[in-house]
C-alpha cells in the first residue's frame, strides 16, 4: 500500500499535496480512510497566508497537525472516514487520505447526520462552547455578528431557547436567507437592533466587534468569538462601555467552556455537537465539494472572503 498523502500549506498562499510517512498503529489507534474533509475558512485562512503570530504559535495547533509555523504545516481539524471494522467516525485531523488516530479521538457519527454534513462538527464544536461562554437565557434579546460558519450555527442553537429572538447581522445581504431558514432574523450593520442582552460577536472585524458594543444594552454580555491572528483591534472602551456596565467575554473552543468544565470532557462535547447536525437545515452551510486532489489550485478560491465551509471528498464512500 502506498505512503498516506496530506495537503501541506508551504508558503503564503501555496500548498502541495505530499506523502506522509506510513506506519504501524499501536493498540490505542486505528487507521481511518478519509471520505471528506471540511476546510475552516477563518483559521485555515490565517494558516494560509501564514498570519499565525509567533505569540499564538502553541495556541493555534491542531490536535492532530504536523510541522511548524509558519511552514511547512499540515493543518485542519474536519475529517470525516471509516475506520478499517467500518465504523464512520469524525476526528480533528487535517487533511490526509488515510491516517493513524487515536482511537479516544475518533467520534461515532450518528446514523441521521450525513457525512458531508458531518464535516460541520467542529465549527458546531466551537458554536456550542460559545453557548455555554454566553450563558443564553429564555426570552433574551440576542444578536450574533458575522454570518460565518461559526456565528451561523451559534445562531441557530440560540434560536432554539424559548422566547429568544436572534438578529444574525453581516455586510452581505445575501445570507439573509440563510438567517432565516436557521430561525433567525436578519439585518445590515447599519439597521443592527440596540439593546441586546447579548451579542456574540463572530465576524473577525474590528468594525464587527465595534458593532457589538454599539448594540450591547445594558449590563450586556458581549461573547468575542472571532480570533484576529496578527491583527490588533481598537476598541472604543472610553465611550459607554463602563457607563453601560457591559461584559466582554473571550470563548475559545480549545478549553471547554467553564460552566461545562468537569461536566463535560473535550471528547463528549464533540459528540453533542454531532447529535446538533441531525437537521437538515444545516446543508445550507455547505460548499463544493473539490476533489482533494485539486486542493493545492483550488485553495486560494476556496478560503477568499465570502464562502461558507467548504467540502472535500476523497473518492467512493
Amino acid at each position: 500500500m502506498t505512503d498516506p498523502r496530506a495537503f501541506w500549506t508551504i508558503a503564503p498562499g501555496r500548498g502541495a499535496i505530499l506523502p506522509v510517512p506510513s506506519h504501524s498503529s499501536r493498540p490505542d489507534e486505528v487507521w481511518v480512510r478519509t471520505v471528506a474533509t471540511g476546510v475552516s475558512r477563518g483559521t485555515e485562512a490565517l494558516v494560509f497566508a501564514g498570519r499565525v503570530p509567533p505569540s499564538q504559535y502553541q495556541a493555534m495547533q491542531a490536535p492532530l497537525m504536523e510541522g511548524e509555523f509558519p511552514f511547512p504545516v499540515k493543518y485542519g481539524y474536519s475529517a470525516v472516514g471509516r475506520t478499517d471494522d467500518g465504523n464512520r467516525v469524525f476526528v480533528l485531523h487535517p487533511h490526509q487520505d488515510r491516517f493513524v488516530a487515536p482511537a479516544s479521538m475518533c467520534i461515532r457519527i450518528p446514523e441521521a447526520v450525513p457525512t458531508n454534513r458531518a464535516v460541520l462538527a467542529a465549527n458546531m464544536e466551537t458554536a456550542l462552547n460559545i453557548l455555554w461562554d454566553a450563558g443564553p437565557l429564555p426570552g433574551e434579546r440576542m444578536v450574533v455578528i458575522g454570518a460565518g460558519v461559526v456565528g451561523l450555527l451559534a445562531a441557530s442553537l440560540l434560536a432554539r431557547i424559548p422566547g429568544a429572538r436572534v438578529t444574525v447581522v453581516d455586510i452581505d445581504r445575501n445570507r439573509e436567507t440563510v438567517a432565516r431558514l436557521l430561525g433567525c432574523n436578519f439585518a445590515l450593520p447599519e439597521h443592527a437592533p440596540r439593546e441586546q442582552d447579548l451579542a456574540v460577536h463572530a465576524s473577525g472585524s474590528e468594525a464587527g466587534l465595534r458593532l457589538a458594543l454599539v448594540c450591547a444594552g445594558f449590563e450586556a454580555r458581549i461573547v468575542e468569538a472571532s480570533w484576529f491572528g496578527d491583527v490588533a483591534p481598537a476598541l472604543p472602551l472610553g465611550e459607554a462601555f463602563h457607563s453601560r456596565r457591559l461584559r466582554l467575554i473571550a470563548s475559545q473552543v480549545g478549553a471547554v467552556a467553564t460552566a461545562m468544565r468537569g461536566r463535560r470532557s473535550h471528547s463528549e462535547r464533540l459528540a453533542i455537537a454531532l447529535e446538533l447536525l441531525a437537521d437538515t437545515r444545516y446543508d445550507a452551510l455547505l460548499e463544493g465539494p473539490t476533489r482533494f486532489e485539486d486542493m493545492p489550485g483550488a485553495m486560494p478560491q476556496i478560503l477568499a472572503p465570502g464562502g461558507l465551509c467548504h467540502v472535500i471528498t476523497y473518492g467512493a464512500e
